[in-house]
């Protein structure tokens, strides 16, 4: 048994084929945070699981058109897989946004009347660093 925190509310949950992988901890947390309406914990989860999701995105870069009759024919024909991410590169991802955060909540502090942006920065690096050391 697993016991998974988020805003102040204890969640359990059952599994035998041992933890839960980073992306699936923050996609499992995200509805929990928003019934809880934890706004800063939302922000956060969405943002970590949306840079994610851009690093899988492939590089379209190269696509180039062309005369109709040299297209793809089909349904799904000109789609590209995405990238596949290991455990290792969606942890560098996660420590990237906390990194940014905590960078940005610095500058805040130095402005005048920056503390409470700078405050709701910090709960969102913390809420995602609670989620990186479980497993």
């Amino acid at each position: 048994m697993r016991i998974v925190t988020v805003a102040s509310m204890i969640v359990t949950t059952e599994r035998t084929a041992g933890p839960l992988p980073l992306r699936e901890r923050l996609r499992a947390a995200l509805p929990i945070a928003m019934k809880a309406r934890d706004k800063s914990a939302t922000a956060a989860l969405r943002s970590a699981l949306g840079a994610i999701d851009n690093a899988e995105a492939v590089d379209g870069s190269e696509v180039r058109a062309g005369a109709i009759e040299t297209s793809a024919v089909g349904l799904g024909a000109a789609e590209r897989p995405r990238r596949e991410l290991g455990e290792s590169d969606i942890e560098a991802i996660v420590h990237t946004e906390i990194d940014e955060r905590l960078t940005a909540a610095t500058e805040y502090e130095s402005l005048s009347g920056g503390a409470d942006r700078a405050a709701t920065l910090r709960a969102e690096a913390a809420t995602l660093a609670a989620h990186l050391g479980n497993g």
